[in-house]
């Protein structure tokens, strides 16, 4: 629809309105999973009573998680259901 169409103009084509940008989502990714990374690196000091071993555990979600948000996002973003 057209009313749902914006054109960009660094890159001069036509984007829909409810879409957005890898580089959002790739920030969107990284906030998050702070965040997320924060909390799985004091849930597992508190269960393993090891700062060393949490901040692994923590780094390993870090990058994995990431990973797998980014593209879950991209993925949703193809999705027309529920968009307006």
């Amino acid at each position: 629809m057209i009313l749902n169409q914006v054109v960009n103009n660094d890159r001069d084509f036509v984007t829909d309105k409810v879409s957005e940008r890898p580089v959002r989502s790739i920030v969107k990714s990284i906030s998050w999973r702070i965040l997320g990374t924060m909390d799985t690196i004091i849930i597992s000091w508190l269960i393993t009573g090891t700062l060393r071993l949490a901040f692994s555990i923590g780094a390993v979600e870090l990058i994995s998680k990431m990973i797998l948000y980014f593209f879950h996002e991209r993925i949703w973003n193809t999705i027309k259901w529920g968009k307006l």
